[in-house]
């Protein structure tokens, strides 16, 4: 028989809704305000939807440019992180149990998951400066070095559910180890490429710690959330403006995100099966 949720539970997912919505709320009837109206009540529903704020932030010098550099890094970086990420994951996957050298380098890339950010940005900031990579093409491949070691710990998991008998057949027909993962195992992996690419892509659109220790110099390099950070530093009472700039960045992932969330679930569920 199954148990009914407890008062409890109902308690703690209303306060979790508020929690998450409230502040939405406010930021979302903040950005539809002119600042005569946000004077008056910040709580309180705009009496219209004012579009002006909206205007103000794309007609400011280096919108579009911020706009155009943060599509870039996250076209690019997803790019390649599907190229590189399934590779290393299959040899990984297909020898680890056979040559110890991958299990090795499996728990190696595994420990990179719990180094935190703080730890390794100086050092990392460091090498970037030394190879002259302080720039909107050089960010985007730390964000691919950056996503090998969660992707290879969900694609490892995944290709282990993955019959091998689908690769013998196919080395006995006469295929190449490239051929085989790139004409059956590759399109076999389409539930976590999917995962994979909108987790990271979020993460590519929405970063703001390593863009300010990278980009921020250059306003010719600034992604969308460092446009914010310093449009936000230049208009620090117009609080109307600052929220219609932070909507204008976070409305494409957040699409995004509600279009393909269902991707999202299904291939952390399968890769936890199937692991």
């Amino acid at each position: 028989m199954k148990k009914k949720p407890s008062i409890f539970t109902y308690l703690f997912l209303i306060c979790g809704c508020v929690l998450i919505i409230f502040p939405m709320y406010l930021a979302i009837i903040t950005a539809f305000k002119p600042t005569e109206e946000l004077t008056k009540s910040i709580f309180a529903f705009p009496s219209s939807f004012y579009l002006g704020n909206f205007r103000e932030v794309i007609q400011k010098s280096g919108f579009l440019n911020s706009v155009v550099n943060t599509v870039f890094v996250t076209v690019v970086s997803c790019f390649g992180v599907i190229l590189v990420v399934p590779l290393v994951s299959y040899a990984i996957a297909r020898n680890m149990d056979k040559k110890r050298y991958y299990k090795y380098l499996y728990y190696f890339l595994l420990i990179g998951i719990f180094v935190p950010f703080q730890v390794k940005m100086m050092p990392l900031v460091q090498v970037m400066s030394n190879f002259n990579m302080l720039n909107v093409p050089g960010i985007a491949v730390v964000y691919v070095a950056s996503a090998v070691c969660e992707g290879v710990f969900l694609y490892v998991a995944f290709i282990h559910g993955v019959p091998g008998e689908l690769e013998e057949s196919a080395y006995m027909d006469g295929a190449g180890t490239f051929f085989t993962y790139w004409k059956i195992i590759f399109p076999l992996l389409k539930p976590m490429t999917a995962t994979v690419l909108i987790m990271d892509g979020l993460w590519f659109w929405n970063d703001f710690f390593l863009p300010l220790l990278a980009l921020n110099k250059t306003p010719d390099n600034y992604t969308l959330t460092l446009f914010v950070y310093n449009f936000k530093s230049q208009t620090t009472v117009n609080y109307s403006l600052i929220f219609a700039g932070l909507l204008l960045a976070m409305l494409p992932i957040m699409v995004l995100y509600v279009f393909l969330q269902k991707q999202i679930m299904g291939g952390l569920v399968n890769g936890a099966v199937k692991g």
